[in-house]
């Protein structure tokens, strides 16, 4: 086997980390970089594709520098991005026919509308073990198919390729020789039945998406062909691994037993509960989705549930409000407060997700006096995202039947321990944080390693996972339940504000 490392590209929604990984799991080299978002319209979102490709190359170079090792030392390249994010390119120019429309969008909301009055919402449970909402990528390719002058016709005659960053990425490492993507990306389009394991006609035709555009769906831990040495560093190297960041995150906390269940911190929250090989379908509003497939394995699923903003709460305190300067400033000031004083800030800033499903939501916070300060603000939009993590597990432990006995956290706010305190104050269990954070490219990297031999089976995984730091719960239940129960009146404060083609909120 060629090569001592493993490459992992972790394309996120505000950034791409490229990390480099040795057989001991160990991260050898690093780097990061974001990218511009654009707002081209309210609840609008979108990414320039060309530019995370270029940002993404940059950093897998910086890494490689960082690390002290060349292409050559690669053994494998493990690919994790932003789920749902959707991209339509030219076959033969390989340039996108618009700007990525982005997870968070909203403008599939009036389609996703149509749907549900069309009485779809039960066959889309059914076949895509989703709810219908403009976050998947359907609501978001039939928009573009629709608003790109002349794009219907040239999907149709097999011009025009469709995929999400995985796909995209892909395709720019190759070369533009391979169209793909893998089981995990695929669940995500609600174009995809999660049960039968293919592309759904009966889906197709409910978002009027032509077969012609798709990729070929393989599985999360498989060869997908090597890079073009054109496109990559003169080099070629073997793709390996593929997976949604969630379900990376999942792979990478070694989540491999039916129970285990986990929260990454990211620009938004996502919980996911690995179900095994048999599909739970949610009464309670949250996602069956395909946790993984490795090789010619059965595949694994999990419920999850999908919370639009978190660390983007933070993001805008920063960027929107300019009340802090740094993340990290947000612990400080909510450690000043002896308590939140009634203040709750919900970030619907993108909609509410599970298990609200409320495009139309948007931020509020309340509970506002003469005395608040900047460090409530700061403290409620910590305190929103463990609240938010305690609504999806609630669903969750009644949908499994399983009671969670800990939970597991990663991404980047877990360096928080005034939230992870708080968090498992919220939720009544332990949370556990382990010592590799950036699970999401961990678990891209070990998909890849799995698919080249570089790593031998999971069980060796299992014993490389090593525990940093486990919270216990420290509030009484009484204080608990009551600081809960005022945050989900805050929720419905903020339920039904706005509906987009009014343009106006609700009299």
């Amino acid at each position: 086997m060629a090569g001592d490392y493993v490459l992992a590209i972790d394309q996120g929604t505000t950034g791409t980390t490229a990390m480099v990984f040795d057989h001991d799991s160990a991260i050898v080299g690093q780097a990061y970089s974001e990218f511009t978002q654009h707002y081209p319209r309210p609840g609008w979102v979108e990414h320039d594709a060309n530019e995370i490709w270029d940002v993404s190359m940059r950093v897998v170079e910086e890494a490689l520098e960082d690390a002290g090792v060349s292409a050559n030392g690669l053994a494998a390249i493990g690919i994790t991005n932003q789920r749902e994010t959707t991209v339509m390119w030219d076959r033969e120019t390989g340039e996108p026919v618009h700007n990525a429309i982005v997870w968070q969008d909203r403008r599939g909301a009036q389609i996703c509308d149509e749907l549900v009055e069309q009485g779809y919402e039960q066959t889309v449970r059914d076949r895509a073990g989703l709810t219908i909402d403009a976050y998947f990528s359907g609501s978001k390719v039939k928009w573009l198919l629709n608003n790109v002058e002349g794009l219907r016709g040239r999907a149709q005659n097999g011009e025009i390729a469709f995929g999400t960053i995985d796909s995209w990425l892909v395709y720019k490492l190759t070369g533009g020789r391979e169209h793909i993507t893998d089981y995990s990306n695929a669940s995500r389009t609600m174009l995809y039945n999660v049960f039968d394991l293919k592309w759904d006609d009966e889906l197709l035709e409910m978002l009027t998406t032509p077969r012609e555009i798709l990729p070929e769906v393989k599985p999360s831990s498989h060869v997908y062909g090597n890079t073009d040495p054109d496109s990559f560093l003169g080099v070629e190297v073997p793709i390996g691994g593929i997976a949604g960041d969630q379900q990376a995150a999942l792979f990478g906390e070694v989540a491999y037993e039916k129970g285990l269940a986990k929260n990454t911190y990211g620009t938004g929250s996502f919980a996911l509960m690995n179900t095994g090989n048999e599909p739970i379908k949610s009464e309670g509003d949250l996602l069956t989705t395909i946790a993984w497939g490795l090789g010619q394995e059965p595949v694994e699923y999990a419920l999850e549930g999908a919370i639009f903003v978190t660390g983007a709460s933070v993001q805008w305190l920063r960027d929107g409000l300019d009340i802090i300067k740094d993340a990290s400033e947000t612990e400080e000031l909510a450690e000043s407060l002896d308590s939140n004083d009634g203040v709750y800030f919900v970030p619907a800033l993108a909609g509410l997700g599970a298990p609200h499903w409320d495009p139309y939501a948007r931020g509020i916070i309340i509970g506002l006096t003469r005395g608040t300060s900047r460090a409530h603000l700061a403290r409620a939009a910590l305190e929103s995202m463990a609240y938010q993590t305690r609504d999806v597990i609630e669903a969750m432990e009644k949908d499994s039947a399983i009671e969670l006995k800990e939970f597991r956290a990663d991404g980047g706010a877990v360096a928080n321990t005034w939230l992870m305190q708080f968090q498992a104050d919220i939720l009544g269990v332990p949370v556990e944080v382990p010592e590799i954070i950036e699970t999401t490219a961990l678990g891209a990297a070990y998909l890849a390693g799995l698919a080249t031999g570089f790593w031998e089976s999971r069980e060796e995984l299992i014993d490389k996972w090593k525990l940093s730091r486990r919270y216990e719960p420290q509030m009484d239940e009484g204080e608990r339940e009551r600081l809960h129960r005022q945050w989900k009146e805050a929720v419905k404060r903020s339920k039904d504000w706005i509906h987009e083609e009014a343009g106006e909120p609700p009299l």
